[in-house]
């Protein structure tokens, strides 16, 4: 029944392809003259295909008429075609709006491949293109969607002063120092008002973008940025010429990643250099493996004997003879290399996983030899325990110095706690019971935000009492000097997220403590290059992706395609809308152009090197050497 089914399906499809190329007239003989308002002349008939959505593929006899009167624009007849083909197919071309706006949703904003849209376009609505055509429209949407945002940007502009007015977030991403992309971010509506490509991050390429917004939208109510050398001037240049002041607001959580940077990462270093000299890891896993090895295929039954070990009392010190004792000693060893789980996967220097490894080698030591103090009842278990512990032992000894280490790091860590704490920026809970637990909520109201800074002033406060003038506490004197200079400097922007609505709108509303919405936006926008491109380092993928596939992503807000289109289904429309009145200079043709004004976007940009790695470049520069 299913293959019967399936059969008449697509015979059904055969038949409707087959009447889709059935001859269409398109004539309209009452139009005017646009200048003279005179009657038209047939000039001539020509024949046009075409492919929509709604049609399929056809072929359209097309009368172009001439003015009567002979009226010329720019030196040419005033000529004019039927608008209802106009309205369903860019002029000089046969793929139809609403087909482009299907690819374009496709490739930027679901992330498909080439492969995958021309699929889908053939098994959904019989329409077969090519890959390359496939990429084409997808130059061409980005093209047309630009133009749309900047042809609708009084009305979002209105919008968002309708909110009170717009935070600005600023920020730029890149793969490998390639690819670099802009962003201007509205922070309350989520919208990409702007995005470019820049040689490099630098305040004079940032700044003009920043200037071009402001053009467009007006002046936001605040600039939230990172702590970059670049963004910090762009903003402070870009604030001071603005009618009015606002606020420059710098990121908490890159204002904390900053200062556990310079606090941590060189006891971090010296950690880690430890660990690698005495290759312990290694070590480690070598005997994990090879007790592993010698249970064989008694593994199974092994864990039962390590889950009912498990289940006497803590108290009790006997290890379980046979397989079972030496599944456990194996448990130890793995639980010791499970340092990982004691982080919040957030990263250095949240995260400080070689410390958490010290702690872990330390705490495995000191079981192992609790166990020994009433020997094991088995040999083998013995032995495997001591050949642990004798592992271990090197992390309770003066050489190589570990304890000093990672106790003046043990303790820089506790100082950033402090900070983490006053700042209500606690990590994420991974329901690890080594993990410190989750901290205060993100505020929420104007308190929240008065309360964080009384914290933050009552730490400074207490960091200046603390330190030591003189005496051997010198690692504890320049981590203090560490914190309260980055305190000293960056404290006049954290800030000012309290912003007073003008207008009827009145009362008062937040702006985000962090950079992380935009970040979060390079995060999903990386996932999705990620998803379509199957490869893990996008560099070459961000140094060919055009800066508009930012602007995309605004057509997943509601709000956003309710201002510029209504919904997504009048988006072909809209786009048609952009190229009346101007069919010889559509966008379409324009998009060849767009590619050659982009501003290189690397110091060794892919054409370069094709053009430079050539066997005729090398010889002619051999022949002048000679």
């Amino acid at each position: 029944m299913r293959q019967r089914i399936r059969l008449l399906q697509d015979d059904y499809c055969r038949q409707l392809l087959d009447a889709a190329w059935i001859r269409v007239i398109a004539d309209n003989p009452s139009q005017e003259c646009r200048m003279c308002h005179g009657p038209m002349h047939m000039q001539k008939t020509v024949r046009r295909y075409g492919v929509t959505l709604s049609h399929g593929t056809f072929y359209v006899c097309e009368t172009v008429r001439v003015c009567a009167a002979g009226c010329r624009l720019e030196g040419f007849p005033v000529t004019c075609r039927p608008e209802a083909l106009n309205v369903l197919i860019p002029p000089g071309s046969v793929v139809g709006y609403d087909v482009m706006v299907d690819v374009g949703m496709d490739r930027f904003v679901r992330h498909r491949q080439r492969e995958e849209i021309r699929a889908g376009l053939q098994r959904r609505h019989g329409i077969s293109l090519s890959t390359g055509e496939i990429s084409e429209l997808g130059k061409r949407f980005l093209l047309y969607l630009e133009a749309l945002h900047r042809q609708k940007a009084a009305a979002l502009r209105a919008a968002m002063q309708a909110d009170g007015g717009w935070p600005l977030h600023a920020d730029a991403t890149g793969e490998d120092g390639r690819g670099t992309l802009l962003v201007a971010y509205s922070g309350w509506r989520r919208w990409v008002l702007g995005a470019w490509k820049i040689p490099t991050e630098r305040a004079d390429a940032i700044l003009p973008r920043l200037r071009e917004t402001t053009g467009l939208f007006g002046p936001p109510c605040a600039v939230m940025r990172d702590l970059g050398r670049a963004i910090t001037e762009a903003a402070e240049q870009f604030v001071g010429n603005l009618p009015a002041p606002v606020p420059i607001l710098a990121c908490h959580q890159h204002f904390l990643n900053d200062i556990g940077s310079d606090l941590l990462r060189e006891g971090h270093d010296k950690l880690r250099a430890l660990f690698r000299r005495i290759d312990l890891r290694r070590d480690l896993r070598a005997f994990v493996r090879k007790l592993g090895q010698g249970l064989g295929d008694k593994i199974r039954d092994a864990r039962v004997g390590v889950l009912a070990w498990q289940a006497k009392p803590a108290e009790e010190l006997d290890l379980p003879e046979g397989k079972a004792g030496i599944a456990v000693v194996r448990a130890l060893a793995q639980w010791t290399l499970d340092y990982a789980a004691d982080g919040s996967d957030e990263g250095f220097p949240f995260d400080l996983p070689y410390l958490n490894f010290y702690v872990r080698c330390l705490h495995g030591y000191r079981a192992a030899a609790g166990f020994l103090r009433k020997e094991p009842t088995d040999a083998k278990v013995k032995r495997h325990l001591v050949s642990l512990k004798k592992m271990l032992a090197r992390m309770d000894c003066d050489v190589p110095p570990f304890a000093q280490v990672a106790q003046d790091l043990d303790r820089r860590q506790k100082l950033f706690h402090e900070l983490r704490v006053a700042l209500r920026l606690g990590p994420k809970s991974n329901g690890s019971v080594h993990a410190p637990s989750a901290l205060v909520a993100p505020p929420q109201t104007p308190d929240h935000y008065q309360d964080i800074r009384t914290a933050l002033d009552k730490l400074t406060a207490n960091l200046r009492q603390r330190r030591p003038e003189r005496g051997p506490a010198k690692d504890t004197r320049r981590a203090l000097d560490v914190m309260l200079a980055h305190l000293d400097r960056h404290g006049p922007f954290l800030w000012g997220h309290v912003i007073n609505l003008s207008g009827e709108t009145g009362g008062v509303r937040l702006v985000d403590r962090t950079n992380n919405i935009l970040e979060g936006f390079f995060h999903g926008m990386k996932h999705g290059e990620r998803r379509r491109s199957g490869r893990k380092i996008l560099t070459q993928d961000f140094e060919r992706l055009p800066p508009q596939a930012a602007l995309a992503l605004n057509l997943t807000r509601a709000d956003y395609v309710q201002i510029i289109c209504g919904s997504i289904e009048n988006l072909p429309q809209a786009f048609a809308t952009l190229d009346q009145g101007h069919r010889a200079r559509s966008l379409r043709a324009r998009t060849q152009q767009a590619e050659c004004i982009n501003m290189e976007t690397a110091s060794m940009p892919l054409a370069d090197k094709r053009l430079i790695r050539t066997e005729e470049m090398e010889s002619r520069i051999l022949a002048a050497i000679r």
